[in-house]
């Protein structure tokens, strides 16, 4: 048994490289394997456990979704901020020198319920508006609505970002934990709130376009 511990350096990372050494330049006789086991053995299960768990909760997320809007389309349109927040969550470990470990998984899945929640937001008001006013075009729905949820989201976004920025500041010692979720969470938050008001406005005036254009060809 051979043991060390890790010091200035991600536990993944230092694995790979031990793996890689070792297949390069060692030879096993018959009947001998190496295993790595410690922490990084605890890591991979809970990494493993954090996916199936994650999954999990984003199909339960959709059919929730589906029984309030009754439209898998806007259900789509809702689930599509999630990979708009992994964008700036993996730049912004990337950009800190940081790796996808068990802290920045958490991350990830807090990032995902933030994200979804500011979508909802967005989503909730553009049906409110296109029962209340149906005269309404689809291009005016898309602007009143991002206008009127600017402030929630943005209040939502800025909270949780001067919320961990504390954590990513400073000495990083005794913040191995705390600093890579805090990192995904403030790059998420920053790059989700940003494409939210752009990317979702945009693609629902592009459906409830065509929903007008079809109304109009029926009508006729």
């Amino acid at each position: 048994m051979v043991q060390w511990n890790t010091e200035g350096r991600d536990l993944d990372s230092v694995v790979r490289e031990a793996q890689s050494r070792i297949r390069d330049k060692v030879t096993l006789p018959p009947g001998y394997s190496i295993e790595f086991g410690g922490d990084y053995e605890g890591q991979q299960r809970a990494s493993r456990t954090l996916l199936t768990t994650s999954v999990a909760a984003i199909l339960l997320m959709s059919v929730i979704m589906f029984q309030a809007f009754r439209s898998w389309p806007l259900v789509c349109l809702v689930m599509l901020n999630l990979p708009l927040a992994l964008i700036g969550g993996v730049f912004a470990l990337a950009l800190a020198g940081e790796t996808l470990n068990v802290s920045s998984l958490i991350g990830m899945v807090a990032l995902f319920g933030v994200a979804t929640r500011n979508s909802l937001l967005l989503i909730s008001r553009y049906q409110f508006l296109l029962r209340a006013h149906p005269d309404l075009r689809a291009g005016d729905i898309a602007l009143s609505g991002a206008v009127d949820r600017l402030v929630p989201i943005l209040m939502t976004a800025f909270t949780a970002a001067l919320a961990v920025i504390p954590l990513i500041l400073g000495d990083p010692t005794g913040k191995e934990l705390q600093r890579p979720l805090a990192i995904v969470l403030l790059g998420g938050m920053l790059s989700s709130t940003l494409l939210n008001l752009l990317v979702i406005p945009t693609l629902f005036r592009w459906m409830a376009g065509r929903r007008e254009n079809r109304l109009a060809v029926d009508g006729r």
